[in-house]
């Protein structure tokens, strides 16, 4: 099943990284819900309780109501990725809610600010599990569950700029999400023949509420149209991406960074 009118009524979608209204995960959702999807919706709290930004004030609760809330067509489940059962437990809760599962959204991220210097192997080994483990763990459970007499299934992965700039400041995130630039190419070749496709996004510098006063004016002037990407952008490319539009394109990191110029300072 193809839908070649635009929509994704009867198509089936798992969403990591849902829980905070401002982030890109909570726009991919409901980008999809709009399309006619079902969604499976994952969140891990915790993380954003460790971070400056904290958690939503409307909790994972919250955050489900205001994408419809659960039904026929919506699903929450919250799951630490540390855990390497995790991922399977993700796509095995898609699957018995909705029956199916043709798009994989990996869109989640454990952030680490950590130097040179103050770089941990605790760190480096959480964070690498979190992003990049995890994701190849969810690719995989996909995979397994995913029915091929349902055409056109979809990875869409998520990576940053660590390809085109240096983030010395952030290396257990940079060297994940590295991570998951390079295993883009031979998840696509892996999954290829049974007309999955597989794609990362860089999504540039996208304005989820994280950044302070000052970075936000520094990185508003290296961006052309002088402000930040808004996640609802993001989150229209991840629909087409997810559309019949995109099945001739697999293997691609896209840098969608609206002219990004990092030697603006």
């Amino acid at each position: 099943m193809v839908n070649d009118d635009g929509s994704l009524s009867g198509r089936v979608a798992i969403v990591t990284g849902v829980s905070r209204r401002a982030g890109i995960g909570f726009a991919i959702a409901g980008q999809l819900l709009a399309a006619g999807a079902s969604v499976l919706v994952h969140s891990w709290s915790p993380h954003d309780a460790e971070q400056p930004w904290g958690t939503d004030p409307v909790g994972d609760a919250g955050i489900v109501e205001l994408l419809g809330g659960e039904g026929p067509r919506l699903r929450h489940i919250a799951a630490d990725f540390a855990d390497p059962q995790a991922p399977g437990d993700v796509v095995t809760a898609a699957v018995e809610a909705f029956g199916a599962v043709d798009f994989l959204v990996a869109n989640h991220a454990r952030s680490s600010n950590q130097t040179l210097a103050e770089v941990t192997a605790a760190e480096l080994d959480l964070t690498w599990a979190v992003n990049a483990r995890a994701s190849v763990l969810l690719a995989q459970a996909f995979a397994a569950a995913h029915d091929d007499g349902r055409p056109g299934g979809r990875v869409v992965l998520f990576t940053s700029g660590q390809h085109l700039a240096p983030m010395s400041r952030e290396l257990p995130y940079a060297i994940s999400k590295g991570a998951i630039h390079q295993m883009t190419l031979s998840l696509s070749d892996a999954l290829v023949d049974r007309g999955i496709t597989v794609n990362a996004l860089n999504p540039g510098p996208v304005d989820t509420g994280w950044a302070g006063p000052d970075l936000a004016a520094s990185v508003g002037r290296a961006l052309p149209a002088g402000r930040w990407a808004s996640p609802g952008e993001v989150a229209r490319l991840v629909r087409w991406l997810v559309s019949a539009d995109s099945q001739w394109i697999t293997g691609q990191v896209i840098n969608a960074e609206g002219g990004f110029r990092r030697w603006v300072r």
